[in-house]
């Protein structure tokens, strides 16, 4: 089973992509609503997914991203979630080595069909 780490500052959206991950066969080992938090977890859990949300209150996701990609002992495929869509903000997380942009709104299905492709 594929352990994840959630990470965005709405429990709501947190809450939605646990209950949709929980049923498609994921293990939620952690979820953070913050960028301290979400470093911290990434590297006690080293969990294979993190969903990330880009816009979080102590720091964006690419620094995050920046970050936990400096630890090479970290393999966990990131997974960025947010509201922005801006193309040059996908291709800054692309190229910081996320494994996909996921664009808020977005249904569970989409979400789980995104993440199992990651791991194909």
């Amino acid at each position: 089973m594929k352990k994840v780490l959630i990470v965005d500052d709405s429990m709501y959206m947190r809450t939605l992509i646990s209950d949709a991950l929980t049923k498609a066969g994921y293990e939620i080992v952690a979820q953070a609503a913050n960028g301290e938090a979400a470093i911290d977890m990434a590297l006690e859990h080293k969990p294979d997914l993190i969903t990330l949300d880009n816009i979080l209150p102590d720091m964006i996701g690419t620094d995050i991203l920046r970050v936990l990609k400096q630890d090479e002992k970290l393999v966990s495929k990131i997974v960025m979630i947010s509201a922005v869509g801006q193309e040059s903000v996908i291709q800054e997380g692309m190229e910081l080595g996320a494994a996909n942009y996921i664009v808020k709104p977005f249904t569970a299905e989409s979400l789980v069909a995104t993440i199992n492709k990651v791991f194909e």
